[in-house]
């Protein structure tokens, strides 16, 4: 059998704690979902991933791996006696195990001997996906479709890995970092064991022009000089199409202007709120006359924006 290293899998040290493990898990299933990911062998990375996780999480489980010690990474190794006789009721050859199945069924295995190794029902595992999602199907709500593999025990209490296809409804007003679960919808329980649970993790892409956070929505909104100044109506993107916003005159850089019930759905009834905030963006290329007005401006305007230099200045004499 070849060792895997869990723990540096996670880029995790040996004491890390639970908090710790499943932060690691979350960054690290975001950036190898296969669905997502562009990093060379994500499909591969995301399992390792999720089998160090589904090991570390469980206290029962962890300890049970710690007591193995520590070996290089794809180094041959052999449980202990001792390990062997407080851990595994296998009669197969370690040599024909995968590292993965040794844990997998760790806590279904132990809860056998317990109980004199009688058919008591044994529920199935929980699992924990990332899904990513577009801000508009955050919004609305949509339905997913998971193409999973699973482990599952056959009549010989051997573990076999099967493909699962699960779909998912996803509620509108879904926000990021948000943990769904699907009940039953885990690994399979044993001898009349009710299924364990299918966590799903939202993750939201970027928008190009939108930023969100909780339901309200923040948008960068560039306004010329003269717009700013004089005051006009524009039209600002929104996710239920364009509406028009009334600049008023005198507006300033850095001012939040508010569309109220223009964000992200919320989960039931209502909505946040959309804010623009202002940029002032100054022309870059200018023609002759747009120069000549502009310098008129400068000669007959009394405007000093650094005025409050002058008082502080006074002040301190």
């Amino acid at each position: 059998m070849k060792y895997k290293d869990y723990y540096s899998i996670l880029g995790l040290a040996r004491n890390a704690s639970g908090d710790e493990i499943k932060k690691a898990y979350r960054k690290m299933a975001r950036k190898f979902h296969p669905d997502v990911s562009k990093e060379p062998n994500a499909e591969e990375r995301f399992k390792e991933v999720s089998e160090a996780y589904e090991t570390l999480r469980d206290a029962e489980k962890r300890a049970a791996y710690d007591r193995l010690g520590s070996h290089k990474p794809g180094q041959d190794f052999e449980p202990s006696r001792e390990w062997s006789r407080q851990y595994s009721d296998s009669d197969i050859p370690f040599e024909n195990f995968d590292f993965a199945d040794l844990f997998s069924g760790f806590s279904q295995t132990k809860q056998g001997r317990q109980r004199g190794g009688a058919a008591f029902a044994v529920p199935g595992q929980d699992f924990e996906v990332s899904v990513h999602l577009t801000l508009d199907e955050a919004h609305r709500g949509t339905e997913i479709e998971l193409n999973l593999e699973m482990p599952e025990y056959d009549e010989n209490r051997r573990i076999r890995r099967v493909p699962r296809t699960l779909k998912a409804r996803i509620p509108k007003g879904a926000t990021d970092g948000q943990r769904l679960r699907l009940r039953g919808k885990g690994g399979k329980g044993i001898n009349g064991g009710h299924d364990g649970d299918l966590y799903i993790t939202i993750s939201m892409h970027p928008h190009a022009l939108l930023r969100v956070n909780g339901h309200d929505l923040y948008l960068d909104l560039p306004l010329a000089p003269w717009e700013a100044v004089l005051g006009t109506t524009i039209e600002v993107p929104t996710l239920e199409g364009s509406v028009r916003l009334k600049i008023p005159a005198g507006t300033r850089a850095g001012q939040q202007l508010r569309l109220s019930g223009r964000g992200m759905a919320k989960p039931g009834s209502g909505t946040g709120d959309l804010f623009a905030l202002v940029q002032i963006i100054v022309p870059s290329v200018l023609n002759d006359h747009e120069r000549d007005l502009f310098k008129q401006l400068a000669e007959t305007s009394t405007f000093n924006p650094r005025g409050h230099f002058e008082e502080e200045a006074s002040r301190g004499r």
